[in-house]
């Protein structure tokens, strides 16, 4: 006896629909959730003065940590500020290995429970950056100043960079030689009028008028730059000549003095003239004794 079959009853094709359309949605929320929470790094940007050199980027990381990779054009990525949850790092030591290269970073994104880089993760390239054509000049300073007569004399401080050579940190003149050079701005105390000198050394020796006070200051210049040419200027320094009032003083009362003395040795001069000619005039007008 053949066993009956049951119709088959045909599903609404709106349930299919719904089904695909829900399990399309499931799809969807399951990958987002293991992805949401590891966001690209945005505006990667270099700072960097006298060589110290900082990576910066955004955003803050919520459930998310970055780690930091750095390489010359001709090198392999380092790793570098491994899963932090800052938004910088420092890659000094990195870069003054060699200022003259040109370097590139990157900063890979990690779920904030990662325990290692393996798989593939969001990053986001910064821009290439050159050391010894980019790094800002850090402001310079006056090492001493002295100003004798119609002479100024200023000598500056090379600033320390953390570019070594031999285990000796090096200088700004150290790395950039004859290109780096100094401006100095200088006017009367009382003045607003300002004068430029420039050396390609750390001293200056200007004319100046004597006995004026002048205020001063200098700025670090890589005349050879595109960009970044110049430090700020240094804190302002002014010379301090006292007037030597003893001297002034003494001066006046020697000029007085002999001026005094001049009329009164002039005085007796004429009186003595004036008596001699009285004398011989009286002598003349006698009468000759008789014989």
């Amino acid at each position: 006896m053949a066993t009956p079959t049951r119709p088959r009853v045909p599903v609404p094709k709106a349930t299919v629909s719904r089904t695909l359309l829900l399990f399309w949605v499931f799809l969807q929320v399951a990958g987002a959730t293991g992805t949401t929470d590891v966001v690209a790094a945005y505006n990667l940007t270099w700072k960097s003065t006298n060589f110290k050199t900082i990576l910066e980027w955004e955003p803050k990381p919520i459930n998310h940590v970055y780690t930091v990779q750095i390489s010359h054009r001709l090198g392999n990525w380092k790793n570098k500020c491994f899963y932090t949850t800052d938004t910088e790092c420092d890659l000094t030591d990195e870069i003054v290995k060699d200022v003259t290269q040109t370097y590139m970073a990157r900063v890979l994104s990690y779920p904030a429970s990662a325990t290692d880089s393996a798989g593939e993760s969001p990053f986001t390239n910064s821009p290439e950056f050159t050391p010894y054509e980019e790094t800002n000049l850090g402001q310079p300073a006056i090492q001493s100043f002295r100003q004798v007569g119609t002479k100024l004399n200023v000598i500056v401080q090379d600033a320390r960079t953390l570019v070594r050579k031999n285990g000796t940190f090096l200088s700004l003149r150290d790395v950039f030689g004859k290109n780096l050079s100094y401006a100095l701005y200088y006017w009367k105390a009382a003045s607003t009028g300002k004068k430029t000198a420039k050396t390609n050394t750390n001293e200056f020796s200007i004319d100046v008028d004597k006995g004026e006070n002048y205020c001063f200051n200098v700025q670090a210049v890589i005349s050879s730059r595109r960009t970044n040419q110049k430090s700020t200027e240094s804190p302002t320094a002014c010379t301090s000549q006292e007037k030597d009032t003893f001297t002034d003083v003494f001066i006046i009362g020697a000029v007085v003095i002999v001026a005094i003395i001049f009329i009164i040795v002039l005085s007796v001069s004429l009186r003595k003239c004036r008596k001699a000619r009285a004398d011989k005039s009286g002598k003349e007008n006698s009468p000759l004794n008789a014989a």
